[in-house]
């Protein structure tokens, strides 16, 4: 580890590392934008894919958090982002053109507003909660806004066709909460016509219309491994592709529409796949192991194009010791440029601790006691895991920092469980992660029953069973890495997530007491209730809902895995962290399991400490923020553990 007068340094360094979000190719596929933050600041730049040349064009316009994505206008002259206010996600929606000016606001609604198409005349199709649910919406070019959808659950992922006509999306109408079904309408709403693509309880997807307009790129898990097909408007019939052995995600056609990309995942590793629709050969992309998919690819934010010119694609590549790349793939000769290399500033790439994937039995009951709800044990089932071995993560001696020198002989570990739940840890670099094992930790990563990745009904078995053997699973992980590695003290052992994971991190500490010396739960979930009650209407239906029912169905099932009901077990320091703009995770989750904890006895800063993170929400991709959130983590897990 560092010495404790560089600390700062180290920290410093890591989070000014630059980061890559949101990259997207130009209508014209000869100029990528990206969100880029080597000035210090996010901001939208361009790069020329000819000459590498890249081109800051905002000045502060474009938010400090980069989770939302930006468009190009159809004309390739101008581009579309979100703006919201420090982080709260209530994003209004912005234009600027593509040499910086004429910055401003086109369309501001209430709540959250996602940008999800733009038409040819310039037409906006927004997904917004100002109605209540997050429906379907359009801004015409006169101003006017129109609600296009009205449904009781989430409309997601809409795709306007070629000829600006019609629009494909998701909901669900069925009375199975986990069902999604894929929808063709008119551009004003109309007609609306459910594909019937899976089966009912299966998810479709829409990912991307044929350049003709003839047919719809599709995925669909009714087979429990995701596939993609492609869907035939005219007959109604659907061809699906792929062996089935592993999840695949379809992301886009080619630009000659007889071929499309998809994504496949195994062993917490993806690689593109492109798909010849005609013969239905597949061909794996030529590259590294570790997490390569094309821009825009991304299942849980799908925008942007992954199209070059010269039948290129553009790909994001990294692997858990190296940072995110930027290439250019070339389809005809499999050769592959490096728009945006990955920066490391006073770092040796090589001091990065890579990842050893390995899998283990788990029954969701692990041996540790089970202190706030006792559980018969599950189907046994093989879980994937991560494990960062920080003595591979020393700095270069020669650089400016000394991040991790030496190491005891017995390693401190940090389980870290992932957020989501519809979410799976991979064989990527997390800034998180590394920063961990350069401060000395062990960072043990458990892709828990309900991850993504392995599968249909994998994810339903965390479905009615949040807090069970989901939560079994990751001390089951822990317990197998403890009787196998000898090199981890287990007598320094804490638990620290965000999200979900912060709910897991509450969870565990709660749970199985006796088995950590201190947790650090960021965003988390501590009373289901509650959370139902005041999160976005679109997380009650489609993440509560759809996991653990309705309070009113499962008053039960909502009490009884709620970590704030057993805040007495609490026995290892505790850190509580929340951002008091986050919207999806209200920061009332975490000021009420601190008053519930000073209400039994608990000293605030003894027993545990609390910390409230100004101008920030669901977390953030910021420098300054980012930092921030190092230093406090940094300084607890030095004087706790």
């Amino acid at each position: 580890m560092a010495e404790p007068d560089d600390s700062r340094d180290v920290l410093e360094a890591l989070a000014s590392f630059p980061s890559v979000h949101h990259p997207t190719a130009s209508p014209d596929g000869e100029t990528v934008a990206v969100y880029y933050d080597d000035t210090g600041r996010n901001e939208l730049q361009l790069i020329d894919v000819a000459s590498g040349d890249r081109e800051v064009v905002t000045d502060g316009e474009v938010p400090r958090d980069a989770r939302w994505p930006m468009k190009w206008a159809p004309d390739g002259e101008a581009l579309y982002f979100h703006r919201d206010e420090a982080g709260n996600e209530q994003n209004d929606v912005w234009r600027v053109a593509r040499d910086g000016t004429d910055a401003g606001a086109v369309l501001e609604m209430d709540g959250q507003v996602s940008l999800e198409a733009i038409g040819d005349d310039g037409t906006l199709y927004v997904g917004s909660t100002a109605g209540g649910q997050l429906n379907l919406y359009r801004r015409r070019t006169d101003g006017e806004v129109q609600q296009l959808t009205d449904y009781e659950r989430a409309v997601g992922g809409p795709e306007l066709s070629p000829d600006g006509d019609r629009i494909a999306y998701t909901t669900n109408e069925t009375d199975a909460y986990e069902n999604l079904d894929v929808y063709v309408a008119a551009a004003e709403g109309s007609d609306p016509q459910n594909l019937r693509l899976g089966e009912v309880g299966s998810e479709s997807q829409a990912a991307d219309w044929a350049p003709d307009g003839e047919s719809l790129l599709v995925s669909d898990n009714a087979t429990d491994r995701s596939r993609p097909g492609v869907y035939d408007v005219e007959t109604g019939e659907v061809s699906w592709f792929g062996p089935g052995e592993h999840d695949e995600t379809a992301v886009a056609f080619l630009a000659d529409g007889r071929r499309f990309v998809a994504v496949r995942t195994r062993r917490a590793a993806k690689v593109p796949v492109v798909y010849d629709v005609e013969t239905g050969e597949g061909v794996e992309l030529d590259v590294p192991e570790g997490v390569t998919v094309p821009a825009g690819g991304s299942p849980r934010v799908r925008a942007g194009s992954p199209l070059l010119s010269g039948d290129r694609l553009l790909l994001l590549h990294t692997t858990p010791d190296r940072r995110p790349e930027l290439l250019a793939y070339d389809l005809e000769t499999d050769e592959t440029e490096v728009l945006l290399p990955a920066e490391y500033g006073p770092f040796d790439p090589d001091t990065f601790a890579d990842a050893e994937y390995f899998r283990f039995a788990s029954d969701g009951v692990p041996e540790t006691r089970q202190a706030a709800v006792e559980h018969d044990p599950y189907d046994e089932l093989e879980i994937g895991a991560l494990l960062y071995d920080p003595r591979d993560a020393a700095a270069d001696p020669e650089a400016d920092i000394d991040a991790a020198s030496e190491t005891d002989d017995e390693v401190p570990l940090i389980v870290k469980p992932h957020g989501g739940p519809r979410h799976a840890d991979t064989r990527s670099f997390d800034l998180y992660t590394q920063f961990l094992c350069q401060r000395g930790f062990a960072v043990l990563e458990v892709n828990y029953r309900g991850s993504t990745g392995r599968g249909r009904a994998f994810v339903r078995e965390l479905y009615d069973d949040w807090g069970g053997a989901e939560q079994g699973d990751v001390v089951s992980g822990l317990e197998h890495v403890l009787a196998t590695r000898e090199w981890v003290d287990d007598d320094r052992v804490a638990v620290f997530g965000g999200s979900y994971g912060g709910y897991s991190a509450y969870w565990q500490l709660v749970q199985y007491p006796d088995r950590y010396d201190a947790g650090i739960a960021w965003m988390g979930l501590t009373d289901l209730e509650a959370m139902y009650e005041e999160t976005m209407p679109h997380f009650k239906t489609e993440l509560l809902e759809k996991n653990v029912g309705t309070p009113a169905d499962n008053p039960e099932l909502y009490r009884e895995r709620s970590p704030i009901e057993y805040a007495e077990n609490l026995s290892a320091p505790a850190l509580l962290v929340h951002g008091v703009n986050d919207r999806r995770v209200p920061v009332s989750q975490a000021r009420t399991f601190r008053d519930r904890l000073a209400e039994l006895g608990y000293e605030e800063g003894e027993a545990f400490e609390y910390v409230e993170l100004g101008e920030e929400g669901h977390a953030s991709s910021d420098q300054a923020q980012k930092l921030r959130l190092f230093e406090i983590l940094d300084d607890f897990l030095e004087r706790r553990l």
